[in-house]
């Protein structure tokens, strides 16, 4: 088949287009206002940009019912900080439970039943139960096209200036994410979990 996702042509319940670009990996997203209240929320428009330095990017398009930004985005750029947490198999329930819709003086984390962990270099706090968390430094939000005049689609972009990695990922000097089992975003409501590899050489 081929369709044109400007005209919407695909003659399918939804769109196929979330499913097709798969898996997705998760940035589970700790900010904080300048005031001080704490953010967690999931990010399937996720991925690493660069290695030198480390950097991330991800999508926090879209509005909330009360304002025309999310809570994630007004934050990181308020306070120019944030933290990536890993979403794996052991945690799902609690990051579906914060992609939930909250006021922005709601505690998502506190919400859903997670203790905090402090950054060392970032104010937003950390997911303790997370084996893995980058704290990063917004460096800039760009913004992209929405077909809704209302709404938004933007790219944050945010450079890692600190890595926490539980020590029993850590096995012969190399890290193992099987342990943990990341989870992945697919279409629809579905989603994957890491729990296999296979090893190519580059040519």
């Amino acid at each position: 088949m081929f369709y044109e996702p400007k005209l919407n042509n695909h003659g399918m319940k939804v769109s196929p287009f979330k499913a097709l670009v798969v898996p997705r990996p998760i940035a589970w997203v700790s900010s904080q206002s300048r005031n001080g209240s704490v953010n967690l929320a999931p990010f399937s428009f996720f991925n690493a940009m660069s290695e030198f330095p480390p950097m991330l990017c991800f999508g926090p398009g879209g509005r909330k019912p009360d304002r025309p930004i999310k809570d994630t985005r007004a934050n990181i750029e308020e306070t120019g900080e944030f933290v990536v947490n890993l979403a794996t198999w052991d945690l799902r329930e609690q990051m579906n439970q914060t992609s939930a819709y909250f006021a922005a003086e709601i505690n998502e984390m506190a919400e859903v039943g997670l203790e905090p962990a402090p950054s060392r270099i970032v104010k937003p706090p950390r997911v303790a139960a997370s084996p893995v968390s980058f704290e990063c430094k917004w460096f800039k939000t760009v913004e992209l096209p929405h077909i809704d005049p209302e709404s938004t689609n933007v790219a944050i972009f945010g450079e890692v200036v600190g890595i926490h990695i539980a020590d029993d990922m850590i096995e012969d000097g190399r890290v193992n994410s099987l342990r943990y089992r990341p989870i992945a975003r697919m279409g629809y409501s579905e989603y994957t979990s890491v729990d296999s590899r296979f090893s190519m050489r580059r040519p």
